[in-house]
């Protein structure tokens, strides 16, 4: 059994608490509605493009790791962090101004929809400890065990920020 650094020991709480808080206040504010505020229904082609850049710098980031640019993986991984965490504050904000949107699709196409929308939410759910614990890897410069989770959690980091965009694409003729 492997010991954990001072580092990884201090950010462990700071794991923990964020994969707990993060969802169950994503859930609660989902709940909440600010009255007479403007519905901000300009937000999800906004965050859904978040998603899709998300997607791409992981590839570019993994395509950097792969050519040893140790440097410029750091700084796309960041930046994908960045990107995850706008996202967030967007999709909240959307959500506690204007009404859930409700998939028109009928027949097995609603199927795929709520199966991609399910696995798209639990996925972003467990991807929060994932994120973090990858990266308190690396801060904490423990490369092989940073190595190890990373092969968990970029596919599926990439598979919640494809599936944001997917979910956006079809639900997008439905908004108001």
């Amino acid at each position: 059994m492997s010991t954990k650094t001072p580092e990884e020991k201090k950010y462990n709480k700071w794991i923990v608490i964020l994969s707990i808080v993060i969802p169950v206040a994503v859930a609660a504010l989902f709940g909440i509605k600010i009255p007479n505020v403007e519905p901000l229904s300009f937000l999800p082609p906004i965050y859904a493009s978040t998603n899709g850049l998300t997607a791409i710098f992981l590839i570019a980031a993994f395509i950097a790791i792969k050519k040893r640019d140790y440097v410029l993986h750091e700084w796309l991984m960041k930046f994908c962090i960045g990107l995850s965490v706008a996202f967030l504050v967007m999709y909240v904000a959307y959500h506690m101004t204007s009404d859930s949107t409700v998939f028109g699709g009928e027949g097995v196409i609603k199927y795929i929809y709520y199966f991609i929308l399910v696995t798209h939410i639990i996925l972003s759910i467990a991807i929060i400890p994932l994120v973090l614990i990858t990266y308190v890897r690396a801060l904490s410069k423990r490369f092989n065990k940073h190595k190890k989770i990373a092969r968990i959690t970029f596919p599926l980091w990439l598979y919640v920020a494809v599936t944001g965009v997917i979910v956006y694409i079809m639900i997008s003729p439905y908004y108001a």
